[in-house]
This record gives C-alpha cells, sequence and structure tokens, in this order.
C-alpha cells in the first residue's frame, strides 16, 4: 500500500527544489546536487548545527537571516542562498578559527594559515565524538567541557581509556585530536613505556 509522502517547494539557489517534509535545507540542497559545505554533520547522528560551516541565508517573506542549514527545517515557499558575500564571509571567519581542521577549505576561501591562535590546534569542536559516543556507542566516554573560548573536548572522568579501546568515532575526528596524542597514538606510548 502506497502512501503519500507530503512535500514542499523551496527555492535554492534560484532552483524550485521539492523536498520531502521534515527533511533539513542541507539535505534538500543535497538532494538535487546542490553541495554546502559542513564539518558537524554525519548520517550515524542527530544534527547539532555546532559548526556553523553550512550556514545560508534564508528569506521567509521580508525577513532574511543566516541559519546552519542542517538543522533549519525546509518550508514551503522560503529562499534559500548558500553563497553569498555575507555567507563567505562568515565561513571564512569560522574555517579560521576551527584550523587545521579545515585546511582542505582554506584554497576556496583565500585562506594560507589562520590568524587565530588556539590551543586546540587539532580538534575542531564539531562535537561528532561526543554525539556518537553518547548517541551511537552509548559510552559517554567524552564530552564538552568549558565554555566560549574555554570550550574542548575532554575525557569522563574514569573513562579515559575508554576511547583509545574502543576507536568506533575515529573516523569521524575532522582535527585528529582523539586519533592523535589523546587516541591511538596515546594507547601505543603507553604500551610501549609498559613494555608491551
Amino acid at each position: 500500500m502506497e502512501t503519500n509522502m507530503k512535500t514542499v517547494t523551496l527555492r535554492i539557489d534560484g532552483k524550485d527544489v521539492v523536498a520531502e517534509e521534515g527533511m533539513s535545507v542541507l539535505q534538500a540542497a543535497r538532494s538535487v546536487g546542490i553541495e554546502i559545505p559542513s564539518l558537524c554533520e554525519h548520517e550515524a547522528v542527530k544534527p547539532a548545527g555546532v559548526c556553523r560551516i553550512c550556514m545560508v541565508e534564508v528569506q521567509k517573506g521580508k525577513r532574511k537571516r543566516l541559519v546552519a542549514s542542517c538543522v533549519y527545517t525546509a518550508e514551503e515557499g522560503i529562499v534559500v542562498t548558500t553563497s553569498n558575500d555575507k555567507i563567505r564571509r562568515n565561513r571564512r571567519m569560522l574555517i579560521e578559527l576551527l584550523w587545521p581542521a579545515w585546511v582542505r577549505m582554506g584554497d576556496e576561501y583565500g585562506i594560507k594559515e589562520s590568524r587565530f591562535e588556539g590551543g586546540l590546534a587539532d580538534c575542531s569542536l564539531c562535537g561528532l565524538c561526543v554525539r556518537y559516543c553518547q548517541q551511537v556507542a552509548k559510552k559517554n566516554a567524552v564530552y564538552f567541557k568549558g565554555r566560549g573560548i574555554h570550550r574542548r573536548i575532554a575525557f569522563t572522568p574514569g573513562l579515559e581509556n575508554e576511547c583509545a579501546s574502543c576507536r568506533q568515532c575515529f573516523f569521524l575526528c575532522t582535527g585528529g585530536w582523539l586519533v592523535g596524542e589523546h587516541g591511538v597514538d596515546r594507547q601505543e606510548k603507553e604500551e610501549e613505556k609498559a613494555g608491551r
């Protein structure tokens, strides 16, 4: 028995797009081959709009605003712009802040290096590992600690070695924090010290 899926029609970069009701703007765009960059979005976890790289401009009536396309639901009649000067300026700033996790996008935005100093050069703070650990692995071994510029990924006390033995979310790590010193390399160093 066939069910009629409800749809909405929106306009993305001058193109009418028919999307299933409930789809995000990012999903709707990708369904017709319009690419929007993202860092914190992955099919294995629920979208969270953390990195803001997927920001687009949405016009609803006369009102325009920037939104994270991975968490903004496609609506009937909205007009979406995926790239303009304002969006590119915002993405440039975010790419610099998340450097070097976004080195691969630097060329497209004319960035050779970040002008920001940061202590978490190998972590983009995308939160994919945190969400995967909570939602999929159900281990809760990593979490966000601190706020603002002091925010970072940390191991849950008592579960410090869980990541090195589990490694399920390592394929999601965009910056290399888990895979680097605090993940595989750390475990190998500890095993070397112990003479294993």
